[in-house]
């Protein structure tokens, strides 16, 4: 019975203390992160990755044949005289000439979202610079994507990028070396 009465004392201090129990709630919704969610470019200063995969090929022709033939002749006979003479001239020209280009370009960069757009779409803009043995390389993206657009992994392609600019552009030994000689480019000018 002793027992009894301090088990009712206990319970009744405990209801009637004047601090009540409070819980902290283990999920914030503001703070929280799915697991199996990625994290996209979706705000200014956010970073995404481009994936820059371009190709174009054009081909050009062209065959020209032009022939002239000219003649001329004639005679002369007086008498015991009998002279003929005739001249001809010829002239034939073939010309063909051919173009064929393939370029294809690959590569991978950060860009910058640099502003969010009133439609949301992002524009971004990024440039990569590299200097390998003394060739100097540049490439710059700028261009408006779709959030929707960003793959898992906060990386998205160069073809959903809409008025996408992307300029590559390299100086140094191998391209002063692929490029034509002063003589070349002078007949080049002069159309020889």
């Amino acid at each position: 019975m002793k027992l009894r009465s301090v088990t009712c004392a206990a319970l009744l201090a405990c209801t009637m203390s004047p601090g009540a129990a409070a819980a902290d709630q283990l999920y914030n919704g503001d703070r929280w992160a799915s697991v199996a969610s990625d994290e996209r470019a979706s705000e200014v200063g956010d970073i995404v990755t481009v994936l820059i995969s371009e190709s174009a090929s054009s081909s050009s022709r062209l065959q020209q044949n032009s022939s002239r033939n000219t003649g001329l002749g004639g005679s002369f006979a007086a008498g015991p005289i009998d002279e003929s003479a005739s001249l001809d001239f010829g002239n034939s020209h073939a010309g063909r000439g051919e173009i064929v280009r393939n370029e294809r370009f690959a590569t991978q960069m950060s860009a910058l979202v640099v502003a969010v757009l009133p439609n949301g779409d992002l524009a971004i803009e990024g440039s990569q610079f590299m200097q390998i043995n003394g060739e100097e390389t540049r490439v710059a993206v700028r261009g408006q994507v779709r959030k929707q657009d960003i793959q898992p992994g906060n990386y998205v392609l160069s073809s959903r990028i809409a008025r996408a600019e992307i300029d590559y552009d390299g100086k140094g030994f191998v391209t002063r070396s692929a490029k034509p000689g002063l003589i070349n480019r002078i007949f080049n000018f002069l159309g020889l």
